[in-house]
């Protein structure tokens, strides 16, 4: 029986390199993705050529909650049972402290936070036992930066998240954990300048950013490990070991 995985913001960036990963590991997908259907369109139809695979896609604003339900309907309709769930998407907020709106700052938490539980939370009788549950937090979870408050903030309820719910998936057989990612050599930021990529660079003892194959290699060991339970893992290449 083939294997199916659901990858929330699957068709860029990490989520995508997971969606590579895990297809060529023989999963067919769903993926879900923002706004942009050209480019999940060519993602989806690049993985079904690569891997010879069933890809599936939903738009689905995380920023609104009706798109929890238009992700469940359809794994309800169809009645399926999922073997890994990557809950990957989010979003950001680089506003200063000064001026922080409360609405865009419970619009990320709604993004980053919220989506993610209430989806989980009408998706978990449809995991299988055994299956793994893989949350993306982040380095700014673990070494706070200026960039982004509330992102830092909701990551770090990301990562507790992941070793929270596992008392409350054990009676399901469902493992849960999290990818806090460093510097991922994603689109996003391979168009930051020169001296900033030098900047960040000279802070991690690999001195190199990660590819999104070596991250997406993490989730993938964390969907089928079957003892990892409760953990973040960060990969970040030894960042400020130097």
């Amino acid at each position: 029986m083939t294997k199916q995985a659901l990858i929330t913001g699957g068709t860029k960036g990490i989520g995508r390199a997971v969606a590579d990963v895990l297809a060529r590991a023989g999963y067919d997908l769903t993926l879900t993705y923002g706004a942009d259907t050209v480019a999940a369109e060519e993602a989806a139809e690049a993985i079904r050529t690569a891997s010879a695979v069933r890809v599936d896609l939903l738009q689905a604003d995380i920023t609104d909650p009706a798109s929890i339900a238009r992700v469940a309907s359809h794994f309800e309709a169809s009645d399926a049972t999922l073997d890994a769930v990557v809950l990957n998407a989010g979003t950001t907020y680089r506003a200063s402290f000064e001026e922080l709106e409360l609405a865009e700052w419970e619009r990320q938490f709604f993004a980053n936070v919220h989506f993610p539980v209430f989806l989980l939370q009408r998706l978990v009788k449809r995991i299988r036992r055994g299956a793994g549950v893989v949350f993306t937090g982040s380095l700014m979870a673990v070494e706070p930066h200026g960039m982004s408050l509330s992102y830092g903030v909701t990551k770090s309820a990301v990562h507790a998240l992941a070793k929270n719910l596992v008392k409350f998936l054990a009676p399901y057989g469902v493992r849960v954990n999290a990818v806090a990612p460093g510097f991922v050599d994603t689109d996003w930021h391979r168009t930051k300048p020169a001296e900033v990529r030098r900047n960040i660079e000279g802070k991690i003892a690999l001195g190199r950013f990660c590819s999104p194959e070596e991250v997406a290699e993490v989730y993938r060991m964390l969907v089928e490990n079957s003892y990892m339970n409760g953990a973040v893992v960060v990969a970040d290449g030894g960042y400020c070991y130097r």
